[in-house]
C-alpha cells in the first residue's frame, strides 16, 4: 500500500483550549473524511503551531478521535514576521491507495489563504 502525506490546517480566533481541541478535531475529521481514511490507514501524524497558542498541545486534543495507538507529535512553527496567527498545521502519514495527484489537502476556519494552490 503507497504512504502519503496529508496536510492540513487551521486557524484559531483565540487561544483557547475548548476552541484548539473543536478545530483540531474538526480538522482531523475532515482529512479522514475526504480522504476516506479509518484510523487503521494512520501511520503517525506531526502538528506544529504558531508561538501564540500555548493553551493545549494539538495532539492532546487529537486523542479525542480515538487514535492513541498512532504516534503524534507536536512542534513550534517558525515565527516568521507577517506569518498568519493562531494556526495548526498537520501532515499526517497515511497508507491508501489514492494517488498523490487525488490526495485532498484541508485547509479550514481562514487558513486556506496558506496553500490557495491546495485548498478545497
Amino acid at each position: 500500500m503507497p504512504v502519503r502525506a496529508i496536510r492540513g490546517a487551521t486557524q484559531l480566533t483565540a487561544d483557547d483550549k475548548a476552541e484548539m481541541a473543536e478545530a483540531v478535531v474538526e480538522l482531523l475529521e475532515t482529512m479522514f473524511e475526504r480522504n476516506k481514511l479509518t484510523s487503521d490507514d494512520l501511520i503517525s501524524i506531526v502538528f506544529t503551531s504558531t508561538s501564540d497558542l500555548r493553551s493545549d498541545f494539538p495532539a492532546a486534543a487529537a486523542r479525542a478521535l480515538d487514535i492513541g495507538d498512532v504516534p503524534l507529535i507536536c512542534a513550534r512553527e517558525l515565527d516568521i514576521d507577517g506569518s498568519l496567527p493562531r494556526v495548526v498545521r498537520v501532515m499526517a502519514h497515511v497508507e491508501t491507495p489514492l494517488a498523490r495527484k487525488d490526495v485532498s489537502h484541508v485547509y479550514l476556519r481562514g487558513a486556506e489563504v496558506l496553500r490557495r494552490d491546495l485548498a478545497q
